[in-house]
């Protein structure tokens, strides 16, 4: 039975929150040695974007310290870059929290990702407390993953559940090393941490876009999509200026429901469906909004909305594609065999978009004529030397 960690072993960290703190902090853990373990909690789902509230950061011989940099954040920036920044860091699923480090400045040299390492070593879980259990006959505090990290003052028992996301990382990296290592796979981890790393660095805020709206493809007229339009923006708007999550101001369905059957008047609006009770008091805005999107010139009403892949859908193929569809069925029964014997998942090996972008180069768009093509076509999507390697011979008789 797995030992459950409550507690740091070396106490609750303080919690740093000024800029005197964080340059003590800071001086402390330059102190340390090795590589930094490094996590974030953030509170997309409640604030507007997705920055960090609490940075929590271990090195031997430091320790574990929490920062809360909301208020200070060019002041915690200017404590840390120094000392973190182009540095060796180990964090767990590395791909959430590396943008938001950006946005505050802080970018590492080497990176570790415990969970992509866990999946390319086989594990058939890798969430922490998953692999902490398998390696070390430990598992993690659950049940605070999904708090509203903006809270002030955050409670005791979260700052002990986020110090524990630290404790054993960097002891975890180096099992996971010796693991990989002796299955062969060391330098493929290598080459995914590498580009892991590079997709992130000088990362900008993600943009929302009014045409990215889940389902936003039913709308077909160029009034409703001039509604949906001119909702969106003012979500948008008031969700910037309140700084909450957008979604907490109008849900998208509510919004794709007004914009589809446009209502007349606040009470039209009150009574459209999936409206809340935060959107009341907010009729007469909404109906504002869509009121201004209905007298904006109709020579700037969006037209139909063209797809935005660069093929069809793939579900599509069987019918009116079907070279293409026996080609991509035939390359996934190959994956499907390669991924059992290497215990490496299949969307590991290539990304499953890629591998139907590269099918359908080949098969209908006719781009893909020989294997410097197809490592060509692999590589411009992502796809890592160790992955083209194994991918390309797979994908014999494309050409």
């Amino acid at each position: 039975m797995p030992r459950t960690l409550t507690s740091p072993a070396d106490g609750r960290p303080a919690l740093r929150q000024t800029p005197d703190e964080f340059q003590a902090a800071a001086e402390a853990l330059a102190e340390g040695r090795g590589p930094f373990a490094i996590d974030t909690e953030r509170a997309s789902s409640f604030r507007y974007d997705d920055r960090v509230f609490l940075l929590q950061v271990r090195r031997r011989g430091a320790g574990t310290f929490l920062f809360a940099p909301e208020g200070a954040r060019r002041e915690l920036t200017a404590a840390l870059k120094p000392v973190l920044g182009g540095e060796d860091w180990v964090l767990h699923a590395a791909g959430t929290d590396l943008g938001p480090l950006s946005w505050l400045g802080l970018e590492p040299g080497r990176l570790f990702d415990t969970e992509l390492a866990g999946r390319l070593a086989g594990f058939d879980r890798v969430n922490l407390a998953a692999m902490l259990e398998r390696v070390f006959d430990v598992t993690l505090l659950k049940g605070h993953g999904a708090e509203d990290w903006s809270t002030a003052p955050l409670p005791a028992e979260w700052l002990d559940y986020a110090a524990l996301d630290v404790e054993l990382l960097l002891e975890l990296a180096e099992a996971l090393t010796e693991i990989l290592d002796s299955q062969g796979k060391l330098e493929w981890a290598e080459e995914d941490f590498r580009a892991l790393a590079a997709e992130h660095r000088s990362e900008p805020r993600p943009e929302r876009r009014w045409d990215r709206v889940k389902s936003i493809g039913k709308l077909r007229s160029p009034r409703q999509l001039a509604v949906a339009r001119g909702l969106f923006e003012w979500r948008e708007d008031r969700a910037r200026k309140e700084d909450l999550s957008p979604h907490l101001v109008m849900r998208d369905r509510a919004l794709l429901a007004l914009a589809e059957n446009p209502p007349r008047s606040p009470a039209e609006v009150r009574r459209a469906p999936y409206m809340g009770s935060r959107q009341r008091g907010l009729e007469r805005e909404i109906m504002d909004a869509v009121t201004k999107a209905l007298k904006s010139p109709r020579s700037r009403w969006p037209r139909r909305l063209e797809p935005r892949h660069e093929h069809p859908p793939h579900q599509s193929w069987p019918s009116r594609y079907p070279k293409a569809a026996a080609a991509l069925e035939a390359i996934r029964g190959r994956l499907d065999t390669l991924s059992e014997r290497i215990d490496v998942p299949r969307e590991n090996i290539v990304q499953p978009s890629a591998l139907r972008a590269v099918v359908w180069d080949a098969t209908e768009r006719g781009t893909v004529h020989s294997t410097r093509d197809l490592q060509l076509d692999l590589s411009e999507r992502g796809a890592r030397p160790w992955q083209r390697e194994l991918v390309v011979p797979l994908m014999a008789g494309l050409y």
